[in-house]
């Protein structure tokens, strides 16, 4: 066995010992491994909970507690009513939109039943921040979020008494696998091995349409694709090879292009929330023109957090160093933010 199975064996064999307390006992002393997992380690993963309220801890929520929670958790990704907001998906509208071409699956079109809400925002919300919440919390949450599905009143409160009398639209929409039974006889058959279809003949290209440019016209194009690559790389190379100023005047040392190219791919970590140049709007993040130098949460239209805000207030200003001691680390510089 290699070195890599034979870890693999021992891992599996420490997780088995680990949830299964019947085995634990006799494995370990043959193995002079392992102990019984104790009960509050199992209960710290036993957070599952299901369609029939099996699982479901004590507490309660309401809306309007919801939406002060949702407010200063969600709404940066999610909108402030659940519709989404940039690339961050909305959590509900889109009913009867399942047949269409691009549906929209959301908790009001498509999600079967609450416990997957509630235990999914238990579980893996707020995004890097997951399993912060209380379990009070997640109540209020779920709750505003029924009630901006127009599944509930304002002034409803999620318990787990009333928990599994909510139904949610879809419920009825899923089925019971049946592929088994359907199709893998389908695609279990004695596989045909001769003459097993009439003769396939050309009866026409896609060139006769018009909608296939010939080789010479794509070779053109290619040609021409590599040349505007040259023609950036050596404007790139130019504006790298003198120091210039920046925004407001403030001035830059010279970037070689590897620096610059460093830039461009640590960039895409940051372009899911935020957008530069011209168009750039507000997303999960605000945009970012004209960041250098500027006051913090100046963005007009979006949300800070209070955080932020908090920072704005004291004066913060997106200098140089600002700026590189944020990038570096984000909750040193701005405490309880959330970048």
């Amino acid at each position: 066995m290699s070195r890599l199975g034979k870890f693999c064996t021992s891992t599996a064999l420490v997780g088995m010992l680990a949830v299964s307390p019947a085995l634990a006992d006799p494995l370990a002393e043959a193995l002079g491994l392992g102990r019984a997992a104790l009960p509050e380690e199992i209960a710290a993963w036993d957070v599952a909970v299901m369609p029939d309220g099996r699982g479901l801890p004590e507490g309660s929520g309401d809306v309007w507690d919801g939406e002060d929670l949702w407010i200063d958790h969600c709404a940066a990704c999610h909108g402030d009513f659940a519709e989404g907001a940039g690339v961050w998906p909305p959590i509900v509208g889109g009913a009867g939109s399942l047949t269409d071409v691009r549906p929209l699956k959301t908790v009001e079109s498509y999600w079967p039943y609450l416990s997957t809400v509630w235990d999914y925002v238990n579980r893996s919300m707020p995004f890097g921040a997951a399993q912060t919440l209380e379990t009070d919390e997640v109540y209020a949450i779920t709750a505003y979020i029924l009630f901006s599905a127009g599944l509930v009143d304002d002034d409803f409160e999620l318990n787990q008494d009333n928990f599994t009398e909510i139904r949610l639209p879809n419920e009825d929409g899923f089925y019971i696998d049946d592929r088994e039974e359907v199709e893998f006889p389908v695609f279990t058959q004695e596989p045909c091995m001769s003459d097993c279809r009439d003769e396939v003949t050309i009866v026409a290209r896609a060139t006769d349409l018009g909608v296939t440019p010939e080789f010479p016209v794509i070779r053109n194009l290619y040609s021409d694709m590599l040349s505007r690559e040259d023609e950036v790389e050596e404007s790139q190379e130019d504006a790298a090879a003198e120091p210039g100023t920046g925004p407001e005047g403030v001035e830059f040392a010279s970037l070689s292009p590897e620096m610059l190219a460093a830039g461009e791919s640590a960039w895409r970590q940051c372009r899911s929330c935020h957008q530069i140049g011209d168009g750039a709007r507000n997303a999960a993040g605000p945009q970012l023109n004209d960041i250098v130098n500027a006051t913090a949460a100046h963005v007009d239209g979006f949300r800070y957090s209070p955080a932020f805000e908090e920072a704005r207030d004291d004066g913060l200003v997106w200098d140089a160093e600002t700026l590189d001691a944020f990038l570096e680390n984000p909750a040193g510089l701005i405490p309880r933010n959330r970048m």
